[in-house]
């Protein structure tokens, strides 16, 4: 009779607390954690895109300050993840286009390639863009000579300018802390309705054997 009292007891302690509580509680941290998660993310795209800018400016000098802030800034927070990373296109294009000026230039027997090249595509676009330089580099591969002359160790390589840093899957900070807030009242409904259910079970199974 004693462990049947026991039992009840703990079974009135638990009902106390009501399910539909923690579910609200859970509803409003879930809430909270989304919301400094997707702050996170937000300011990952800011300095991303500042990283961004400074690249399409041609400032060598910024590019880099901007890219220690965006590495410092996804390592201490949450869902900050990069997916490829970010490609400095403009520094690619910018180096591709000087390193075939270099390679098809007034050196060639052909003459200079690279002038020619840049005669076809410039009355096509208005301004230098990437569309421009693929021009230019599809014009310079129709020379039968290019591929013997250019130096291909030497040429820029796409994966040269991509940068990636890794985003930690926990960190203590606001998103942090409300995401663990959020398990742990997860993990109480859980167990509480285990807990209950098993108390139940138990209860009934002592009235049968009475």
């Amino acid at each position: 009779m004693s462990d049947k009292g026991q039992l009840h007891h703990s079974l009135k302690g638990l009902q106390r607390v009501k399910t539909w509580q923690l579910v609200i509680l859970l509803i409003i941290s879930g809430f909270i954690a989304a919301t400094f998660l997707r702050l996170d993310n937000i300011g990952m795209v800011e300095r991303r895109s500042a990283v961004l800018s400074a690249d399409e400016q041609g400032n060598e000098e910024v590019t880099i300050q901007r890219l220690y802030e965006l590495q410092g800034y996804v390592s201490g927070h949450m869902n900050t993840d990069l997916g490829r990373g970010v490609f400095l296109e403009a520094s690619y294009n910018r180096d591709l286009e000087k390193w075939q000026a270099e390679q098809y230039g007034d050196r060639n027997p052909n003459g200079n390639i690279f002038k020619k090249a840049q005669e076809v595509c410039a009355p096509r676009f208005s301004s230098w863009s990437t569309a421009y330089v693929q021009c230019v580099s599809d014009q310079l591969a129709t020379y039968p000579s290019a591929e013997e002359i250019a130096t291909e160790t030497s040429k820029p390589r796409q994966e040269a300018y991509i940068y990636s840093y890794a985003s930690p899957l926990w960190t203590p900070s606001f998103s942090g802390w409300t995401v663990v807030v959020a398990l742990v009242i997860a993990l109480l409904i859980v167990i509480r309705l285990i807990t209950i259910g098993v108390l139940q079970i138990v209860l009934r199974r002592q009235y049968r054997s009475l």
